[in-house]
């Protein structure tokens, strides 16, 4: 169960990357053409946040209970977290700085309810996905990195 929820987990990576993208092209244009907020960037930025919030619920099960988890990892007798990357990487960089980013795409989203101008709207919710996708893309275990993994599961 928990390898299935791993792949899960990663190929849904490129499912929020491909969304969060999209988001941030529609609210891009929508804020430079000064266009009228729709119910379809809506419904993008909606679908952004909910696969953002799917995968934060398996992420956290997997830092929780996980291969390296709170709960289940045992580290040897002297082992520091801070000082073994991949015990570091898997414990307390990619968890905060997802839930950072998952927050900001919950912010960027919630513009689309807030009754303020257009152009604001689309101006802000920009921001707040391009500092998420900068963040994802950091905490991203890409595979060139020392605690990488393949760009897709089972590979």
């Amino acid at each position: 169960m928990e390898t299935g929820l791993l792949h899960l987990h990663n190929l849904l990576r490129w499912v929020i990357l491909v969304l969060l993208v999209w988001s941030m092209v529609t609210s891009y244009s929508g804020w430079k053409s000064k266009r009228i907020f729709s119910s379809k960037d809506k419904k993008i930025w909606l679908f952004t946040m909910i696969a953002s919030h799917i995968t934060l619920i398996l992420g956290l099960y997997q830092w929780i209970l996980g291969r390296f988890g709170l709960l289940t990892y045992v580290k040897p007798e002297g082992v520091s977290m801070m000082k073994n990357a991949t015990l570091r990487f898997y414990q307390m960089e990619h968890p905060v700085m997802m839930i950072v980013s998952i927050l900001l795409i919950t912010l960027g989203y919630g513009m689309a309810k807030k009754s303020v101008e257009d152009e604001k709207k689309y101006k802000k919710a920009f921001q707040y996905f391009m500092i998420a996708l900068v963040l994802i893309l950091m905490a991203i275990p890409w595979p060139f990195r020392e605690v990488g993994r393949p760009l897709f599961p089972g590979m």
